[in-house]
This record gives C-alpha cells, sequence and structure tokens, in this order.
C-alpha cells in the first residue's frame, strides 16, 4: 500500500482511513481505476441508467406518500389526489412515467452497444450476465409498477401476463390463483406487487448494480477497437505525464467529466419530455378505472415488452409460451453462443455485422407489430416471420462465429 501523509491528511479522512482504508478504495474505485481513451458517448449509458433509477426512485417516494395500495382507492389516490390535489404531484408522477419509459431505452442502447463491440467476449461473461439480471429486474419492476394505478390496461395486462403461468396445456391455475391471491386480480394481487415494485425488487436491483460495477472493475471496460490494453504499463505513464503516450484515462476526474456532460445532454431531453410530451409515457386507455367485466379492444403492453409480447402472439397456446420463454433468456447465453476468438467491433466480423443488423431490425419490427391488432393478416405475417427470425437468430449466431477467421492485430 502506498503511504500516506498523514499531516496533509484531513482529521476526518484520516480517521476513516484509519478504520476502512478510505483512500485506498477511492484509488481503487476512482482515481486510480483506468477507463480505455478509445471509447465514445455511449459507454456514458451505464451512469446515465444509474442516474435515471435514483431519479425513479425519489420520484417513487414522493408518490408513495400519496398512493393508496387499495383497490377502491388507488385510481383515484393516482389520477385525482396525486394530479390535482397534491401540490406538484403531476411533477413527480410525470417524473416517474416519463423515467420508467426512458429508462428502457437507454437499456437497449446500453445492451446492444455491448453487443456491437463484442464487450461480453474475453473473461468479461460476469459483466453481461450480471448486466442481464438488470435487465430481468428493471422488467419486473416495470411491469409491477404498471399494476399500481388500477386503470383498465394495468387490470387487464396483469390478467394476461400472470395467465402465462398457467404453463398453456398443462392448465396450472391453480399457480396462477396463489400469484394472484385470488381467482382475479384484486387487493391481495395489489398490494403484492406494490410490495415488489417498492421494496424487494429495488434492492434486487441495487444489488445487482453493484455486482455490475464490480465486474467491471478485474477485466476493465472495452474500448472500441477491442484492443488489448496493458493498464498497468498505461496507468505508469499517465501518473508519470506523459497522457499522450498513454492508453487510458483515470475514472475520476477525466472520465467522470465526460459522463457528466453526457448525462447534462441527457437530462435536458429528459426534462423537455417530462413538462412537454409526457403523454407519450401513459396509455390512454389507462385513465380508465379497471373495470373485470369490460375487457379492452385491444390489450397489449408497454413499447419495452411489445417484442418480446408479439414473439408470443402468432403462435399456437404451448409452442407460443415456449418461444416466449425462449426470447426471454436469448440474451443471456450470447457470451457461449458467440464461438468467435475475435473481440472487435461488429464492422470487423463480416457476417457477424450482418447478424447484428438484422436482430436489430427484427426487433424492431416485432416492437411495431406487437403494438398492432391482430387482425390484418399481413401484419400478422409480418409478425410471425419476424418471430420466427429472432428465434433463429440464436442458433445462426453459432453457425457463422464457429467459422469466424482470427482478425490479426492492426487489420
Amino acid at each position: 500500500m502506498a503511504h500516506f501523509d498523514d499531516k496533509a491528511m484531513p482529521f476526518g479522512n484520516k480517521w476513516m482511513d484509519e478504520r476502512i482504508g478510505l483512500n485506498t478504495l477511492k484509488r481503487v474505485l476512482n482515481t486510480e481505476y483506468w477507463i480505455p481513451k478509445d471509447i465514445n458517448f455511449l459507454w456514458a449509458m451505464g451512469m446515465v441508467l444509474a442516474a435515471t433509477f435514483g431519479i425513479l426512485v425519489v420520484s417513487g417516494i414522493f408518490l408513495l406518500m400519496y398512493y393508496k395500495p387499495d383497490v377502491n382507492l388507488a385510481f383515484d389516490s393516482v389520477n385525482y389526489t396525486i394530479m390535482s390535489e397534491v401540490g406538484y404531484g403531476w411533477f413527480w408522477r410525470h417524473i416517474h412515467g416519463v423515467g420508467a419509459s426512458i429508462v428502457f431505452l437507454i437499456i437497449y442502447i446500453h445492451m446492444f452497444t455491448g453487443i456491437y463491440y463484442g464487450s461480453y467476449k474475453r473473461g468479461r461473461e460476469l459483466i453481461w450476465l450480471s448486466g442481464m439480471g438488470l435487465f430481468v429486474a428493471f422488467s419486473a419492476e416495470a411491469f409491477s409498477g404498471y399494476m399500481l394505478p388500477w386503470g383498465q390496461m394495468s387490470y387487464w395486462a396483469g390478467m394476461v401476463i400472470t395467465n402465462l403461468f398457467s404453463g398453456g396445456s398443462l392448465e396450472a391455475y391453480g399457480l396462477v390463483e396463489w400469484i394472484r391471491g385470488d381467482y382475479v386480480p384484486g387487493d391481495a394481487y395489489l398490494t403484492r406487487f406494490f410490495m415488489l415494485h417498492v421494496l424487494l425488487i429495488p434492492l434486487a436491483i441495487i444489488g445487482l448494480i453493484v455486482l455490475h460495477f464490480g465486474t467491471l472493475r478485474l477485466p476493465h471496460v472495452n474500448n472500441q477497437e477491442g484492443a488489448d490494453i496493458d493498464y498497468k504499463e498505461s496507468a505508469e505513464l499517465w501518473k508519470a505525464g506523459k497522457k499522450k503516450e498513454s492508453k487510458v484515462i483515470p475514472f475520476s476526474p477525466v472520465f467522470l467529466s465526460k459522463d457528466l456532460f453526457v448525462m447534462g445532454v441527457y437530462f435536458i431531453i429528459f426534462f423537455y419530455l417530462v413538462f412537454y410530451n409526457f403523454e407519450f409515457s401513459m396509455d390512454p386507455v389507462n385513465f380508465d378505472p379497471a373495470d373485470g367485466l369490460k375487457t379492452p379492444a385491444h390489450i397489449y403492453p408497454e413499447w419495452y415488452f411489445l417484442w418480446s409480447y408479439e414473439i408470443l402472439r402468432p403462435f399456437s397456446k404451448d409452442i407460443g409460451l415456449i418461444a416466449f420463454g425462449i426470447a426471454q433468456i436469448a440474451f443471456v447465453f450470447l457470451p457461449f453462443a458467440d464461438r468467435s476468438p475475435n473481440v472487435a467491433p461488429a464492422h470487423k466480423r463480416g457476417l457477424f455485422n450482418i447478424w447484428f443488423w438484422v436482430l436489430l431490425i427484427d426487433m424492431i419490427v416485432l416492437t411495431a407489430m406487437g403494438k398492432l391488432p391482430p387482425t390484418d393478416p399481413v401484419f400478422a405475417m409480418i409478425g410471425l416471420v419476424s418471430a420466427v427470425l429472432f428465434l433463429a437468430m440464436g442458433p445462426l449466431l453459432v453457425l457463422i462465429t464457429m467459422f469466424e477467421k482470427k482478425i490479426e492485430k492492426g487489420a
């Protein structure tokens, strides 16, 4: 451990350093946590996600003060009490609604950045797996939160999703009733999802965020070229004042200042949506109170779940359920399905580049089709083809990467 001058250290810092190694902690996680120079603004998405989660927590706490987890009171507590009677209640609800939607856009950008640059390969598998854990946790958090306003789409989306646990032809309706606490969504159902949304899942997300940042510490952050960097040598060059020759920069203050700039731009857009275009994150059907006797003409989830919902729809009950299950876990196996030895951006990897863009476009098409009613035969056929294509992408990845030639250094 490096020697520190006790006399130059403020008393508070000295007291903490003697007990928990405060200065060692600062070096390991901050001033001597080295980041490659060769990265762009897309590498700031992790910090943007963490900041957005923080805003969701703060806004959720304010909403929690007035929300009533009761089927007779929940709808009015959100749409009248919070929106009309509480000072700036509308502001916190808009923040929470916009944040819950926009966080998935950032998640998908972050995820596809990792796929494009191969950030799940060569010792970084745990980074990817912990990230997938966060994706599942955020999805569960979003679904449980969608139930709480107790509007028409909340009720019926909850009905449809919990019915999936019946297992198709297994008809495990006892399991569905156990999850709901009743034959249909009611008080027990609402209070269970309320507990999950405000306590259990946020705790899991916090733990997974810590794990995700922890897994970044040893293999280090990937870079745009997938190049091998001698971090120790480059760090010594930086500390010796040879900053141009060094291939790395310290996390704080250099990289952190870039993160803060990106977050500044992001929050300008974020609060523009909060004040002027918040309605995109609020389904108009959900402004009608939940009614178990009146089924909406078209039941659909929020936009960030539409791609997997569309994979479920075109098939028969059992095949659709299997396809839906595969879609939920497909990305988890990406580090093991990619058999290529190359850690390089997609544009340098031949067929993988085509595979990447086909996957991205296919998911966009699935999302668009998922919002449309399944009545038009043309759109139904597009949805079926897109769903089959998505399911085929995993085996195709194994096949094309098995025969991918190793890229020579400097190529």
